[in-house]
């Protein structure tokens, strides 16, 4: 049996969905562990694209049972509105190849109004989310109000819990200038996501069951490393655990059945929103990276910033999330330029670093350190080899390597799933 966990070392949209995809053809159980619908995976299979946010990706793909786990704040109108836009190109969803959570916390409206209300109100502080609720959902979940699926089945004491959750909310509400919401707005809601019942289950014996069968299993992290809420560039983060460890709490298994963990890197570096980026490029070297790697939001459609490689960044990811191995994306972005630089250190008030510090101010303020390595002329884009590549991009992955502390398993050189040269194989423990 192999278990492989596949999370992003970066700020997200390292190009997971490319990745996850070549795996879960592999895989015969994909699993969802954290996060909601404000990330998003792009799929194209045969020709046809797919931008899924809550499904897991292995959805697509036929005689594949994919698992929305725990970890994962569920809005159901996103939920059920992806399950429709997924069939509608002949993909078949049922309960027997999608299993949600029974104790999944729901996103309801009053979550995504208060996100939204909160960032209006921030000003030049706001974080930058999605405005899709996600935070306050999993606020919620640990102050112990949150609804949960299962809790769609206990009718006699939903009353009480949509008024222990508007309590709550109804006073932030009106701190904020908006209205006190209704019982019966929510009551209405919660009708709606009945549907979702069907696919409900116990997940975490479904995957015990996986895991006994000798069945491979792909844990999908979204976002990246350096977003998690407690190892990131905290306060500009998403609001859960997105490092390799979550998978064993977001989905109900013991630590020891995660096996591999996979780390996706970029090859240079971007960032969506607001926050510390200390390789940030924004002159042409950041727009010319940016229009070649075509880097736009899947969910969002916001331009993301985009700098240089951060070799310390990406090391503190490896070290925090267990990353054993990197799948290492869009090397033919850097095609063509002279040079190249890679952030080796920082320097903050006279003195070097070799991580990132944990105050906002100092991720801020810090400056990199470069080194600068040969470019190449020649397109590595397509290269399903380490032959057809150029001798100098296998020195900067090569270097990559050395820097970060972990090794490339896989390396990818366009957005086509076959133009991937496979260096190790993640399912093999």
């Amino acid at each position: 049996m192999g278990s492989v966990v596949v999370v992003g070392s970066q700020w997200g949209d390292e190009g997971k969905g490319k990745i996850v995809d070549w795996l879960s053809e592999r895989a015969e159980v994909i699993v969802r562990f954290q996060g909601g619908h404000n990330a998003g995976h792009t799929l194209v299979i045969d020709g046809v694209t797919y931008k899924l946010s809550l499904l897991p990706s292995g959805v697509v793909r036929p005689n594949k049972v994919s698992v929305i786990g725990n970890g994962v704040v569920l809005d159901p109108q996103a939920l059920l509105s992806e399950i429709e836009t997924v069939r509608a190109k002949g993909v078949e969803i049922s309960p027997k190849t999608l299993k949600v959570a029974e104790n999944v916390p729901l996103i309801l409206s009053v979550h995504r109004e208060l996100d939204q209300l909160r960032e209006a109100a921030s000003g030049a502080g706001a974080i930058g989310t999605t405005g899709r609720g996600i935070g306050p959902a999993y606020e919620d979940k640990v102050g112990r109000r949150a609804i949960r699926l299962s809790d769609l089945l206990d009718e006699a004491s939903l009353a009480l819990r949509i008024e222990r959750l508007l309590a709550h909310h109804n006073a932030l509400r009106v701190g904020f200038g908006a209205e006190p919401i209704a019982a019966a707005t929510i009551a209405e809601e919660l009708e709606a996501a009945r549907p979702i019942l069907a696919y409900a289950d116990a997940t975490y014996r479904i995957l015990r069951e996986a895991r006994r069968e000798g069945r491979n299993i792909l844990f999908e992290g979204a976002q990246g490393s350096m977003l998690d809420i407690d190892h990131g560039t905290y306060p500009f983060v998403t609001s859960s655990n997105t490092v390799g460890g979550q998978a064993a709490a977001g989905s109900g298994v013991g630590p020891s059945s995660l096996g591999r963990i996979l780390g996706i890197t970029k090859a240079y570096t971007t960032r969506v929103g607001n926050g510390p980026f200390p390789t940030e490029q924004a002159n042409a070297i950041g727009e010319r990276m940016g229009e070649r790697g075509a880097e736009f939001g899947t969910v969002t459609g916001r331009k993301r910033r985009c700098g240089w490689f951060d070799a310390v960044m990406v090391r503190q990811a490896v070290e925090t999330g267990g990353i054993d191995g990197l799948a290492l994306t869009k090397l033919d972005v850097l095609d063509g330029f002279d040079e190249l630089k890679i952030c080796v250190a920082y320097r903050l008030n006279g003195e070097t670093l070799d991580r990132l510090p944990a105050d906002g101010a100092s991720q801020m303020n810090v400056e990199p350190v470069y080194e600068t390595v040969s470019g190449w002329k020649r397109s590595t884009r397509g290269a399903r080899s380490w032959g057809e590549l150029p001798a100098e991009a296998v020195k900067y992955v090569r270097h990559v390597e050395e820097l970060v502390g972990a090794p490339v398993a896989m390396l990818s050189t366009s957005p086509e799933r076959i133009d991937t040269i496979l260096v190790d194989d993640p399912f093999r423990i």
